[in-house]
């Protein structure tokens, strides 16, 4: 979802997530026609992601993290590369580390995280272990730590649609 939002948020004209494998064909259509309005387009790539058709994942090294997880990378240069091949134009990939991808925190962001704190810190005075703070609406609630780690959290194909309707 973080490769979505930010996408929609740093106003991508595409966004590929592993949950909608991508044709390279019709992100090179967008591509093009983003050149055509003289602008240089951006495309959100997240790790894990895939082509339709003969793709796979790309793997920086066997290596697993620790989750257990195999750690991912190199699509993004790979998507360049093979953008650049179609359509003859320069591609760029750029990786985007942790704090950067953040951004500047706001006013709100800054309330927000004190917020969180006080109810963590009133947690473990209650001794209240094995719980998480998450903002529901406007209230800082109490969620047991397997709620919100217990499944992998991916983005519906309604979500994606939603999105989508800005690529190009």
């Amino acid at each position: 979802m973080a490769a979505l939002n930010a996408g929609l948020a740093g106003s991508a004209n595409v966004v590929l997530i592993p949950e909608q494998p991508f044709d390279i064909e019709k992100v090179c259509g967008y591509v093009e026609k983003r050149f055509e309005s003289h602008y240089s387009p951006i495309i959100v790539v997240s790790e894990g992601e895939a082509p339709v058709e003969g793709g796979d994942m790309m793997l920086v090294s066997g290596e697993k993290d620790a989750f257990g997880h195999v750690r991912l990378g190199g699509i993004g240069d790979r998507i360049a590369e093979e953008m650049e091949d179609r359509t003859g134009k320069e591609v760029r990939a750029v990786v985007l580390g942790h704090v950067r991808r953040g951004g500047t925190p706001t006013a709100f962001d800054r309330w927000l995280a004190t917020r969180f704190g006080l109810q963590a810190v009133t947690a473990v005075k209650e001794q209240d272990y094995g719980t998480i703070m998450a903002l529901r609406g406007k209230d800082i609630v109490r969620v047991p730590l397997a709620e919100g780690t217990g499944e992998i959290k991916l983005v519906s194909p309604a979500e994606y649609a939603e999105v989508e309707v800005f690529f190009g």
